[in-house]
């Protein structure tokens, strides 16, 4: 499979560009907002890879402001609002809602996103080629691709009637998107949906507890911030119910999960490196088209598959990029 994740002049910019030393004030240090959820993963390392890469060094020409939600989705506003009173040049803000906390919190510092579903429907930008204001950035496209796991589960059991799915109802606009198409999927594929909310760890294990109850024959674990965190303990407690289960995050097969069909988080955060580093050369957000993702990644973990007493399709194998044995 063709790695090449982004659509767009992805090279082009940069090797026209100068250094990031000299397109600056001489001895200016440039201060950036980091907005999140949590404070790893989603490709947070690979954007700070992305600004070291571009001469960005923390602490000598560049500062970072770091505020992580820690899985709380209403502490966004206010993290939000607290980049804004230091006047950070730019705030780089991972996933749907803390992009949208931060456009709620100025409409005048750029914002660059990271790993967005759906900013369009979002309405964080008016068109991906045209954002409009003061938003750009990274899209994932994980709304669209939200029915693959349903069908991949129903190539592994082509049997498959009930399907439970583990949603954040904390995370919200995302979350109601990916829910939507989820649906969508399971209505065309004849499977019958078994909604459980889970918000933190307390709750994902009360979730489970109903799931064993209901007796699903499958789970997908809808993407969220907390349930990649909390994924060592969701693909465990997947394992002592046997059930299969998929996500729309290679770490939760690596973890354990049956299997994952997801984009990489490391190019969007390369990425946005790149948006950071054009914007504090004087370039404006509007006129920076959203780059998506258009390429995805099909993790199998065929330990978990033989420990289910799953065979694993020849056509899903052959196009796994990666099985984990």
């Amino acid at each position: 499979m063709d790695r090449r994740a982004f659509i767009g002049t992805l090279t082009g910019g940069l090797l026209g560009a100068p250094l990031a030393g000299e397109a600056q004030q001489a001895g200016k240090v440039n201060r950036i907002g980091l907005l999140s959820p949590v404070s790893q993963g989603l490709g947070i390392e690979a954007f700070r890879e992305g600004l070291r890469t571009l001469g960005y060094v923390e602490g000598h020409n560049i500062v970072v402001e770091y505020r992580s939600a820690e899985g709380r989705f209403d502490r966004l506003p206010d993290l939000a609002a607290q980049l804004v009173r230091l006047k950070v040049d730019v705030i780089v803000a991972v996933v749907t809602q803390a992009s949208l906390a931060a456009k709620n919190a100025t409409g005048t510092i750029p914002i660059v996103m990271l790993a967005v579903g759906d900013p369009v429907g979002a309405g964080l930008v008016a068109s991906l080629a045209r954002p409009g204001g003061n938003v750009t950035g990274t899209s994932v496209l994980a709304v669209e691709i939200a029915g693959k796991s349903l069908e991949m589960l129903k190539d592994f059991i082509p049997k498959l009637r009930v399907v439970a799915a583990i949603w954040n109802p904390a995370n919200a606009v995302f979350q109601a998107q990916m829910v939507k198409e989820t649906e969508v999927a399971a209505r065309a594929l004849g499977i019958q949906l078994q909604m459980f909310a889970a918000r933190d760890s307390e709750e994902i294990d009360r979730a489970f507890e109903a799931v064993t109850r209901e007796r699903a024959g499958a789970l997908i674990v809808i993407v969220d911030p907390v349930f990649i965190a909390q994924r060592t303990r969701i693909t465990a407690l997947a394992a002592k119910s046997r059930l299969p289960s998929v996500s729309a995050f290679k770490e939760y097969a690596e973890a354990g999960g049956l299997m994952a069909y997801a984009a990489n988080f490391s190019e969007p955060g390369r990425r946005a490196a790149s948006y950071v580093d054009k914007i504090l050369k004087g370039a404006k957000p509007a006129d920076l088209p959203v780059e998506e993702a258009t390429k995805f990644e099909l993790v199998i973990n065929l330990k978990t598959a033989k420990a289910l007493g799953l065979m694993i399709p020849p056509s899903l194998l052959q196009r796994a990029d990666q099985v984990i044995e």
